[in-house]
């Protein structure tokens, strides 16, 4: 099974301006140098033809604690104080928080020079946060971030080093960038889940405040290899190379080394130039609407020396353009009516939305009447669902498969396509009653869904009889502790633990993965108890 995020977060929840929880946010990232962004919002349907771009429900600011950290907040309990390098989670609730209050802090936190911004591909999420604070009258919204690292800059680059050659074009997900540098699951579940109905639940707010917290450990991996090979000696520093260190006559005959330098020096006058602005700026609002009485940037911390490097040798910034600013609607000019001939096919798509049947499995079809699935990409955690509660559930054979791929092993297999996507739909005709798109987005309501649409019979037996790993059924008898020892070796540890504990050990005949009767099992076996409603 996979790890999931594996501890748990200091999450502070900011939903009021006068609340105990604005005035830690304020006093942290004055105290932090290293901070990780994220946004959410209600998911669009239909982007292509929207006017406006969604408004932002939740920002979450993931912050460390500076290692020279010698103070506490002001006016908090003992039991409140952080030690250095602690990191907490701030998720700022956009929908009840009153924009006006907590700008100025946003806008300076963007720009302030001694704070190192992480994100991943966070300019669309900074386009979305300026339109909806502009909305509320906070103009001009958000232009910049700096300096600025992106996660997937920080994954290119140590795939770099450790492969030794160019990294590939091809874009990770962060769960995927997760999985590779952490060792851990990343759950994007509820990613497209209803992000501005209130109150959000427990597990939505442990989500925003993972997919922000992640980035600050990732971060560290990075660090931690940079300081392994003696402070990033291998990459040359744009700031500080060869070329850069040279006589005045040598500048002077190259021109492009001035031009270099001169634009250094002006990087590190605009932050000073910024800095007053935003002070300044700050002092024209009205008093009841600050967050902070003085300027962020004058009493922020100084950025360690080992994170000054970093920021000077692959730091960046986002800014954003007037272009950024507005949607892009569909050029179209409006809707085309598709011709005659083609009428009848778009309503073909629309009736197979629903399932009609049989499905292959059928005993009048000269199936075996035993229910089997593929699970496309895009419902992969379905797939481990299903076989929890003992249905055979496969996924595609290739991480990023073909229309045809699916639609040949699922012909081949004798399953039904089980997917989210309806282009797929398009090619009903080749596998007639073969393809179901599930309409639900969370994993235990899609259960439900494929439940009831195919009828399927879930007994308390039948639960956690098949591997959730490669979909393999368990050898019919049950291992005991020494037989299990000698069939995990070189393959899987078994704790110690369990030594003690007179457990069965089950073994799947595909895989060779190896099952016990533990708390996990039992926790497990509950839930779909829960899901299935199997006590009812």
């Amino acid at each position: 099974m996979d790890r999931v995020y594996p501890k748990p977060l200091n999450i502070h929840w900011v939903s009021t301006s006068n609340s105990p929880a604005v005035t830690l946010l304020s006093w942290v990232l004055t105290h932090s140098s290293l901070i990780a962004l994220d946004a959410e919002w209600k998911p669009i349907r239909c982007p292509t033809h929207q006017s406006t771009f969604p408004t932002v429900s939740l920002l979450q600011i993931a912050c460390k604690l500076s290692p020279r950290l010698d103070e506490y907040p002001p006016d908090s309990p003992t039991s409140t104080q952080f030690s250095p390098n602690e990191s907490l989670v701030f998720l700022v609730d956009l929908q009840s928080l009153p924009l006006n209050s907590i700008y100025g802090l946003l806008r300076e936190m963007f720009v302030c020079p001694d704070i190192l911004k992480l994100g991943f591909r966070f300019k669309q999420d900074l386009v979305y946060l300026s339109s909806t604070f502009c909305s509320q009258g906070c103009d001009p919204g958000f232009d910049r971030v700096e300096p600025f690292l992106d996660i997937t800059g920080i994954y290119n680059l140590l795939q770099q080093r450790q492969l030794r050659r160019r990294a590939s074009k091809e874009s990770k997900s962060l769960a995927t960038i997760c999985e590779e540098l952490l060792g851990i699951s990343l759950s994007k579940e509820l990613q497209c889940s209803d992000w501005s109905r209130r109150p959000l639940t427990d597990d939505q707010k442990t989500y925003a405040a993972a997919d922000a917290h992640c980035l600050l450990e990732i971060f560290a991996v990075f660090q931690t290899r940079l300081d392994k090979e003696g402070n990033s000696g291998h990459i040359v520093d744009k700031h500080d190379s060869p070329s850069l260190r040279l006589g005045l006559t040598e500048i002077l005959e190259k021109p492009t080394v001035s031009k270099r330098i001169l634009r250094n020096k002006f990087f590190e006058a605009s932050d000073i130039v910024k800095a007053a602005a935003a002070s300044k700026f700050l002092k024209s609002l009205p008093s009841t609407s600050i967050v902070v009485s003085d300027s962020l940037c004058r009493r922020t911390l100084p950025v360690d020396e080992i994170l000054l490097k970093i920021i000077r040798r692959h730091g960046s910034k986002i800014l954003l353009q007037e272009s950024d600013r507005k949607p892009r609607t569909s050029r179209k000019k409006g809707k085309k009516q598709p011709p005659l001939g083609l009428t009848s096919k778009v309503n073909h798509l629309e009736e197979f939305d629903d399932w009609q049947g049989p499905p292959p499995w059928d005993l009048s079809l000269g199936g075996d009447g035993c229910p089997k699935f593929l699970c496309d990409v895009m419902v992969e955690g379905l797939a481990k669902h299903l076989r929890c509660v003992g249905i055979d559930a496969a996924v595609p054979y290739f991480k990023k498969p073909e229309s045809r791929d699916l639609i040949d092993q699922a012909q081949r297999e004798k399953r039904v396509l089980l997917t989210r996507d309806a282009k797929l739909l398009r090619h009903e005709y080749l596998i007639k009653n073969q393809i179901y798109r599930v309409k639900n987005l969370l994993k235990n309501e899609q259960l439900l869904e494929v439940i009831e649409t195919f009828q399927l019979k879930i007994s308390e037996d039948q639960l956690m009889s098949r591997c959730t790993k490669c979909n393999g059924r368990f050898i019919q008898r049950p291992l005991t502790t020494e037989e299990a020892v000698e069939a995990a070796k070189g393959f899987q540890k078994i704790p110690d633990c369990l030594f003690d504990k007179n457990l069965e050990f089950w073994q799947c005949m595909e895989c060779n993965q190896l099952y016990w009767e533990g708390t996990q099992y039992h926790n497990a076996v509950q839930k779909f108890i829960n899901v299935c409603k199997l006590n009812e």
